[in-house]
C-alpha cells in the first residue's frame, strides 16, 4: 500500500491574521506538486493582492463576490485593487455565486432553502474557508478559467482574509459531484 504524506496546518482561530501563512503553504505544496493554477478568493481585493505577490509566475484568478451582493448595484472589490491584480498578470472572476443566484432568491422570497444552500451549509461542517474554495472552483471552471480535471489550489477565508487552502480537481457546476479535495494545506481548527 503506498502513501502520500503532507502536512496540514490547523490554525486556533478563523481570519486574516492567517493570510500569510495560508498563501505560504499553498505556495510551498503548488511548488511541490507542481500545479500552476491558483484560485483565490477576495472582497476588497486585499487578499487577491497578497496572493499575486506570493504566486508570481502562477495562472491565478481572483473570484470576487457577485455585484449586488452586498447592495444593488455595488461591486466590493475597489477598482484600484481590480487594475493592481490584472496588471500582475492575474485574472478576475466577478459572477454569480454557485451556491447563490437565483436559489437565494426563493429563499429570501419564500422562506425556504434550496439544494445549492444546503450543500453551502454542509460544507461549512469543514469551515466557511472549506465552502469557499469549493465554490470559487466551481465559478471558475464555468467561466472557463480553470480546466476542469486539472488540479489547482483554492484559497479562501472566513469572512476576511485567507485561512483555509486545498488542493482540489475542479469540476463545473453541473457536474458538481466530480470535484475532488485532494488535499487541505491550511484550515481553521474547529471545535
Amino acid at each position: 500500500m503506498s502513501e502520500v504524506r503532507a502536512n496540514t496546518v490547523y490554525f486556533r482561530e478563523t481570519g486574516p491574521q492567517n493570510t500569510d501563512r495560508t498563501l505560504e503553504v499553498a505556495r510551498r505544496r503548488a511548488e511541490e506538486l507542481g500545479v500552476g493554477t491558483v484560485l483565490v478568493a477576495t472582497t476588497r481585493g486585499t487578499t487577491g493582492m497578497r496572493a499575486v505577490e506570493a504566486f508570481r509566475g502562477y495562472d491565478i484568478v481572483v473570484v470576487t463576490h457577485s455585484t449586488g451582493f452586498s447592495a444593488a448595484n455595488v461591486q466590493e472589490l475597489a477598482d484600484e485593487n481590480r487594475m493592481a491584480i490584472e496588471a500582475a498578470g492575474a485574472k478576475v472572476l466577478t459572477t454569480q455565486h454557485a451556491f447563490g443566484g437565483v436559489n437565494r432568491a426563493v429563499r429570501k422570497k419564500l422562506g425556504t432553502y434550496e439544494l445549492d444552500e444546503i450543500v453551502a451549509y454542509t460544507l461549512r461542517i469543514f469551515g466557511q474557508g472549506m465552502k469557499v474554495c469549493v465554490e470559487i472552483a466551481l465559478m471558475a471552471a464555468d467561466a472557463g478559467m480553470v480546466q476542469t480535471g486539472e488540479p489547482c489550489v483554492a484559497i479562501g477565508g472566513t469572512g476576511r482574509g485567507a485561512d483555509t487552502a486545498v488542493v482540489l480537481v475542479p469540476a463545473n457546476a453541473q457536474t458538481f459531484f466530480d470535484l475532488r479535495i485532494v488535499e487541505v494545506l491550511a484550515k481553521p481548527r474547529l471545535e
